[in-house]
């Protein structure tokens, strides 16, 4: 008997949206061998020459203009992309979507980022005739997210899900699923392990994320952490960005013994089985990790829009908190150091988490839709 397949359709603007799309994957296939999946990342997929332009354009962009970004996107708010819009969009760099789901024939295509989500919409207004399940990737809903032929929404609060019901959507056509993390987040490893396989020491431990791009470097209140190595551990990620990392590593304050410094890895969920706290964007994947986990967040410059929305979210149900001043990060440098009271926390951010979030629940809700 041929297996199921689902196509999830995924953009590198950002490494969340495709993050996301792993873990759904790995989830499906985790949870039943009758799912065959394939993850795609549309724009480089399609066009392997123009689509790291553009990504590289759009990074830059974030890095250098945040405050131009979020005024796009709250322009756009509640602006669907048009019919003409969506067919320039097609045209200029989907034009073969077609032709890929004819090849993979799946019989189910979920879309983790809105332009995706886009075409296989319009596809489907040609004829397609493939279930499209759309995952909104963040704790806000943009009116690009949305068009009259996705069948249903995954969303990740109830607060989402209104918002969706607000621009028209319906109820029915909306399941409250949490954004899906890997099963490596699903259960906590063996501690003693991970602390010898990276060489780290038994003390209380901060994890540092400068999200996919690595942008981090230079930060003063970063800085100011460094000041804590003698009683903190830090581990730095800094992804992808290698020119970050090097300048990190030549900097003297960061070439302290109980500071780690390192690129991309695919293993985040055991560096946050050994941390205390966790220090990152608000990116909606990084913070879900965080908040599977049970460990406790701090935030820093949200990009105005979705990572504002994603850090209030979690700010406002007990996670984390802003961290504007030296003073936030002296508080929390002081409360890990005091085992009674970071265990006493961590307790309660799993009580919340139960209570709020099933790793698995996303996973679960796709094979239902399919069956």
């Amino acid at each position: 008997m041929r297996k199921k397949r689902v196509l999830l359709l995924s953009e590198g603007f950002g490494t969340g949206h495709t993050q996301a799309a792993y873990a759904l994957a790995v989830g499906l296939r985790q949870l039943s061998p009758k799912i065959q999946t394939r993850v795609i990342e549309l724009g480089t997929f399609l066009n392997p020459v123009i689509g790291p332009l553009i990504l590289s354009a759009y990074r830059k962009t974030v890095s250098s203009q945040p405050k131009l970004v979020g005024k796009l996107y709250r322009s756009q708010y509640h602006k669907s992309l048009n019919g003409m819009k969506q067919f320039a969009l097609h045209r200029l760099f989907y034009n073969h979507v077609s032709d890929v789901v004819r090849q993979l024939k799946p019989d189910s295509i979920v879309c983790t980022h809105p332009f995706p989500n886009t075409v296989v919409s319009r596809l489907k207004r040609l004829g397609l005739d493939v279930p499209l399940y759309t995952l909104i990737t963040d704790y806000d809903a943009h009116a690009t997210w949305t068009n009259p032929e996705v069948n249903t929404y995954l969303v990740s609060t109830a607060a989402v899900r209104d918002k969706l019901m607000a621009m028209g959507i319906s109820e029915n056509n909306i399941e409250v699923t949490g954004i899906p993390v890997h099963p490596n987040f699903w259960y906590p490893l063996d501690r003693e392990q991970i602390i010898d396989q990276y060489h780290l020491k038994d003390m209380p431990t901060v994890l540092i994320m400068g999200g996919g791009w690595g942008l981090l470097y230079g930060d003063h209140l970063v800085e100011h952490m460094s000041t804590y190595a003698d009683h903190v551990q830090l581990i730095i990620c800094l992804g992808s960005n290698i020119k970050n990392r090097e300048k990190l590593l030549s900097d003297p304050r960061f070439q302290h013994p109980n500071i780690h410094v390192l690129g991309y890895t695919k293993e985040v969920n055991k560096l946050m089985d050994v941390s205390d706290l966790l220090v990152t964007k608000p990116g909606g994947m990084t913070c879900t990790e965080g908040m599977a986990k049970g460990i406790p967040m701090l935030f820093y410059e949200p990009i105005p829009g979705q990572e504002e929305e994603n850090a209030d979210y979690f700010v406002k149900n007990g996670f984390g908190e802003l961290m504007t001043s030296i003073e936030t990060i002296d508080h929390w440098f002081r409360l890990i150091q005091e085992p009674y009271a970071a265990d006493q926390h961590r307790d309660a951010l799993l009580a919340i988490r139960n209570a709020e979030y099933q790793p698995a629940k996303c996973s679960e809700a796709v094979l239902a839709l399919m069956e």
